[in-house]
């Protein structure tokens, strides 16, 4: 009698970098994509069925980076937690390229458009929308359903909308939400770019003990029930994937 023999899942992102990080180590459904050259470091969660797109860097610099399910993060962008602000995005969040997200909340339901800037302890509602080079400043609260438009900058909580040509009400908005504060743990403004390039040194130089994982090294999370019956991608026992068509 011949025993049937199951190969092995393929590996996630076979080809792509994951990094332990402050002994924290990249966590990934089955069901989701990583590109070869896409990097995840330390401690960073990927939900099923999201796809973290060629070149896009999602690390854990202090602060764990949750990623929920359907969510694409396209070419180049960049979503980084950091110690005090973690970043979490909810399910149904498209990132464009060249798009940076720092120590964020988003709640899901979200476009962030290419190379729109989302600082720390900001927060995005569900449905709301980011257009091309957006700007959500640090501690902003983006209200549900709200669109920043294109080249706009939105602050305060909630969010006020302003276009890119009013440097004045921008300045405004700006000081009291405490860029130095919240992104360099500094105070005011009269530190010097010595002490705050420093200070950021120091907390890097723990990537000289970063580790890169094999394939037989990585962590997969276990399967969501979407992941075994009712998704739109998912893999059967022979091996074949069923694509929903309408975005391809």
């Amino acid at each position: 009698m011949v025993e049937e023999y199951q190969p092995p899942p393929r590996p996630v992102g076979r080809h792509a970098v994951f990094v332990r990080h402050r002994l924290q180590s990249p966590r990934v459904a089955q069901s989701a994509y990583i590109a070869p050259n896409a990097v995840l470091c330390g401690d960073v969660t990927i939900g099923p069925h999201s796809r973290v797109l060629f070149g896009a860097v999602v690390t854990a610099e202090g602060g764990p980076v949750e990623i929920g399910a359907h969510c694409v993060i396209m070419e180049n962008a960049v979503v980084r937690g950091v110690a005090r602000h973690p970043t979490r995005l909810g399910d149904h969040v498209l990132v464009g390229p060249h798009a940076s997200l720092t120590g964020c909340v988003v709640e899901g339901d979200t476009r962030i458009a290419t190379g729109a800037v989302v600082f720390n302890g900001a927060r995005i509602g569900v449905g709301a929308e980011l257009d091309f080079h957006a700007v959500v400043h640090v501690n902003t609260v983006v209200p549900a359903g709200t669109a920043v438009p294109m080249g706009w900058f939105a602050g305060g909580d909630p969010a006020e909308l302003v276009p890119p040509s009013d440097r004045d009400r921008i300045r405004e908005l700006m000081g009291p939400l405490d860029y130095a504060g919240t992104v360099f743990g500094v105070g005011g403004t009269d530190t010097p770019m010595q002490d705050i390039a420093r200070r950021y040194a120091r907390a890097l130089a723990l990537h000289n003990r970063d580790v890169v994982l094999l394939p037989s090294q990585r962590d997969l999370l276990a399967p969501a029930p979407e992941e075994t019956s009712g998704g739109h991608v998912h893999g059967s026992a022979s091996g074949t994937v069923t694509v929903d068509r309408r975005f391809l």
